[in-house]
C-alpha cells in the first residue's frame, strides 16, 4: 500500500476528486490505512489497464530495484516460450495446463503457483478483452526466479474466461518475474504492443514463434517513439472500430489450420 490519494491521482492524469469518487462507487482497488486510503502500483496498474486509461511512466519506477535492468519484451518472451493447442475445457482447467508449460526452476512449486492464479481470478478476471487474457500473481516476488518470462499460451479452444467484453479467450500470456518493477514494466509494455494491428493480427491467426516474435519486436520498438511521459494501456479491442460486425481474430480462428505442428 504505496500510494497516496494524491500520488494516485498524479499517476492517473485526474484530480483527488475523481479518485475519492471511483473510491465511493467501488471502481479503483484501494485500501484503508489508519484512516486514510492507500493503493498498491501492480493494482493500479491493473486496473488501468482494463480501463484504457493512460497512466504516467513514474507508475513503472521501484526505487528499490532501480540498479536493475528494465527487462524487454523480446528477453521475456524467449525466456518463457510459446505454445499451440493448449487443452482446457474451462477457465481453472486452462490455467492447470499453462502452468505446466511454464518454464520454470526446479523448486517452484507449481501446484502453489496455480493456486495462486486462480484465486487471483477470482478477485477480478485477468481477461483484458478480444480473446486475451493475462493471468499473472499478484505479488510477483513470491516465486523467486531469477529473471522475469512471459509465456503465451494458444488454447486449442476458446473458452469463458469471465472477460468484460463478454467474447471467449483462446490467448493467454502468462507474466512470471522476480520484482514489482519488472512486473509493472512488462504489463506496460505488453498492453503497448497488443494495440498494435500487425501483433494482433499475428495474434489472431496464431502465427509460428518466429513470425509472431518479430511483429512484437517491431512492435516493441515504437515504445521509443511513443513519448517518455505517458504509456498508454488500452487493450487492444479499443483500437477495433465498433462498427465492424465480424472480428478478425473470429475470421482468423475459422480460417485457421488444425495441423499446424509446435
Amino acid at each position: 500500500m504505496n500510494l497516496s490519494v494524491r500520488e494516485t491521482a498524479g499517476l492517473l492524469q485526474v484530480s483527488e476528486k475523481t479518485i475519492y469518487r471511483w473510491i465511493k462507487q467501488q471502481a479503483i482497488p484501494a485500501y484503508r490505512v489508519q484512516d486514510q486510503y492507500r493503493f498498491n502500483r501492480v493494482e493500479v496498474l491493473e486496473w488501468a489497464t482494463s480501463r484504457r486509461i493512460e497512466v504516467s511512466s513514474e507508475l513503472l519506477r521501484e526505487p528499490e530495484a532501480e540498479g536493475q535492468p528494465i527487462p524487454s519484451l523480446i528477453e521475456a518472451f524467449e525466456a518463457g516460450g510459446v505454445f499451440y493447442r493448449v487443452s482446457g475445457a474451462n477457465r481453472a482447467g486452462a490455467l492447470f495446463e499453462v502452468v505446466q508449460h511454464l518454464r520454470l526452476p526446479d523448486e517452484v512449486d507449481r501446484t502453489f503457483l496455480l493456486r495462486v492464479l486462480l484465486a487471483r481470478e477470482a478477485i477480478a478476471t485477468t481477461a483484458i478483452g478480444d480473446g486475451i487474457a493475462i493471468p499473472h500473481v499478484r505479488n510477483p516476488v513470491v516465486l523467486h526466479v531469477r529473471k522475469p518470462s512471459i509465456s503465451l499460451c494458444f488454447l486449442e479452444k476458446p473458452i469463458d474466461y469471465h472477460a468484460l467484453d463478454g467474447k471467449p479467450v483462446d490467448t493467454l500470456f502468462t507474466i512470471i518475474s522476480p520484482t514489482t518493477r519488472a512486473h509493472l514494466h512488462l504489463m506496460a509494455k505488453l498492453a503497448f504492443v497488443l494495440r498494435d494491428p500487425g501483433v494482433r493480427k499475428a495474434l489472431a491467426r496464431q502465427a509460428a514463434r518466429p513470425a509472431l516474435l518479430r511483429e512484437i519486436a517491431r512492435a516493441e520498438s515504437k515504445l521509443v517513439s511513443a513519448g517518455p511521459g505517458m504509456c498508454n494501456l488500452a487493450p487492444p479491442q479499443a483500437c477495433a472500430s465498433s462498427a465492424q460486425s465480424s472480428s478478425p481474430r473470429v475470421k482468423a480462428r475459422q480460417a485457421r489450420s488444425r495441423t499446424r505442428s509446435h
